[in-house]
């Protein structure tokens, strides 16, 4: 396993690399776990080469946010790297990435203004501009993107569709504990009991995916029988709660076709956000 840690090392890298070979990437903010791995696993199985990035986006993070206590194990992240064997790992420091003079972002209009985007208004813009980076370095055939942040995979997606970026952007499914709570990096920030009621986010989507099932089709009912489960979890705070078209991420009124529901709460300020997509038929 080969590891990078400049822009030239890089570029020189991907100028050798053989012609009609693809290439899988998976980016990531490090501290993986399962959910990480089973996007290296997809790339692995689909691409000739798999590169993984390790980096933790400041651009991404708010003011007060936690980018300063967001978890780091650069040592356990490349032991899981070598473990799903990982070709190349990119490892550059943030100087490297948005050196001094970097004036340049990524913005993907009223796509990244909703939902997560009103909660956190400069997150996604820091995401699309160090992925256009990562995808303009490394160049790959593919890249991979876990279902569980939904909103940025349509992000990326229209971010390659409007820039014609040859890349295919493949998204993976969520990958839970076997409680259903989502895996997610910052889990670890939580107690046992704050993590027992962050279950209720994961609750209440199902619920509406149940309401779905059984031929609810007015929105408003399925939020209803969301916001119901939510409630039944004391002391939860809601940010969003919502039914969407799940290509546009428009709120429905009516469901029909592909529906994404999506949902963000905080506990001991914490966010956690989940979604479940369901097609009706």
């Amino acid at each position: 396993m080969r590891i990078i840690r400049t822009t030239q090392a890089l570029r020189t890298w991907r100028r050798q690399y053989p012609s009609g070979n693809s290439i899988g990437l998976v980016p990531t903010m490090g501290a993986l776990h399962a959910g990480h791995q089973s996007l290296v696993q997809r790339a692995r199985r689909t691409c000739q080469t798999v590169v993984v990035s390790l980096f933790v986006n400041p651009l991404q993070f708010g003011p007060t946010e936690d980018y300063r206590r967001y978890p780091r194990d650069l040592a356990a992240d490349l032991a899981r790297c070598r473990e799903e064997n990982v070709d190349l790992v990119f490892i550059p420091k943030v100087e490297t990435l948005y050196p001094q003079d970097f004036q340049t972002t990524v913005t993907v209009g009223t796509l990244a203004q909703r939902w997560e985007g009103a909660h956190r208004p400069t997150h996604f813009q820091g995401v699309t501009t160090v992925v256009t980076k990562l995808l303009n370095l490394v160049r790959p055939a593919r890249a991979f993107f876990g279902q569980k942040d939904y909103q940025q995979y349509c992000l990326i997606r229209q971010l390659v569709k409007d820039l014609d970026l040859d890349v295919r952007i493949t998204l993976c499914p969520t990958i839970r504990d076997d409680d259903g709570l989502a895996l997610s990096s910052r889990n670890h920030y939580v107690t046992r009991t704050e993590r027992q009621r962050a279950l209720a986010l994961y609750q209440a989507l199902s619920a509406g995916k149940e309401a779905i099932a059984r031929g609810t089709r007015r929105a408003d009912s399925v939020k209803k029988k969301m916001v119901r489960v939510l409630d039944a979890g004391h002391g939860l705070d809601v940010d969003y709660l919502t039914c969407c078209d799940a290509r546009t991420l428009e709120p429905l009124s009516r469901l029909r076709g592909t529906v994404v529901l999506l949902g963000a709460i905080r506990i001991g300020g914490v966010r956690f956000i989940d979604n479940l997509i369901v097609r009706i038929r």
